[in-house]
């Protein structure tokens, strides 16, 4: 049986980023990839990641977090995610300042006065093998890419970089005018990227806002990622097309994205949601295993 059978669990939401948290850190056993998958099931609790919380291994933080995608695969970052796991655990420890560790990353959280709460989302990182790409590009803020027609392509030019996950972002006018649930896994699972990569359309309203939409890797289409958001005003700032504070609308709503000229960090301030709690029905995962024979 799963270790996930019978366990507890509270769903979230970050501006409609479907987030299912489960507390392992009094027993951290792990969880593989066919029972995250079988619990975004429809019988389950469907969700884009679940974050799943261990004792921290490093000194001065929190907690250790694994992150999930609902295909199973592991993620490198979530910043809706942590912003829920930041709201859990504030409420927890009365603590409005918290330090989590991901994918060898320290993220520092914290609760605002208006309570909302702004994750540190860390460098952003631009170079090819860092992304990483399959093959070498001096300069990561266009790369030769493109989808449709070579005389006529839908989109092309991308710009990427990596927040705590591969990222390629299409400038377009409308975001809307695309069909990305088409475009979106082609272009995730596009051979440039040896690790798939998170796919944006994002259009430039003013020098200080921005509208996305968001194919995730693994996850498919969202009403909101925090680290496309992250990446998509990075990418536009390198570009001076923006500052270096903007804000970015996602189908799900705002977040505000600084990307600190003083140590180059990328903060996402924006709300989490508390929906509901429950237990893991143990027949998610004797189905799953029952199918996988």
């Amino acid at each position: 049986m799963s270790a996930l059978a019978n366990r507890p669990f509270v769903k979230m939401n970050g501006l409609g980023n479907e987030i299912v948290v489960v507390d392992m850190r009094a027993a951290p056993d792990a969880i593989s990839a066919e029972a995250a998958r079988a619990i975004a099931q429809p019988a389950g609790v469907p969700y884009d990641q679940l974050m799943a919380l261990y004792p921290p291994r490093k000194a001065g933080t929190d907690s250790f977090i694994r992150i999930y995608n609902n295909d199973g695969s592991e993620s490198g970052a979530c910043g809706n995610g942590m912003r829920c796991v930041a709201s859990l655990i504030t409420g927890e420890t009365g603590k409005d300042k918290l330090a989590f560790e991901v994918d060898g990353r320290v993220l520092q959280t914290w609760r605002s006065a208006n309570g909302l709460f702004t994750v540190d989302m860390g460098e952003p990182r631009f170079a090819w093998n860092e992304i990483p790409l399959a093959e070498e590009f001096h300069d990561t803020r266009a790369i030769e890419l493109q989808i449709g027609p070579i005389d006529k392509p839908i989109l092309h030019s991308p710009s990427v970089v990596n927040m705590g996950n591969p990222h390629a972002i299409f400038w377009v006018d409308d975001v809307n005018a695309y069909d990305l649930a088409k475009i979106g896994p082609l272009l995730e699972h596009h051979p440039i990227f040896p690790q798939r990569a998170n796919i944006t359309l994002c259009a430039i309203q003013s020098r200080e806002h921005v509208v996305i939409r968001t194919w995730e890797r693994g996850a498919g289409l969202t009403k909101a990622c925090g680290s496309a958001a992250c990446a998509s005003a990075v990418a536009a700032a390198r570009l001076k097309r923006t500052g270096r504070t903007v804000r970015v609308t996602l189908p799900g709503g705002d977040l505000t994205i600084e990307w600190r000229e003083s140590d180059n960090h990328v903060l996402m301030t924006g709300p989490a949601e508390f929906e509901f709690e429950g237990r893991f029905d143990p027949a998610l995962f004797a189905a799953a295993a029952g199918a996988a024979q």
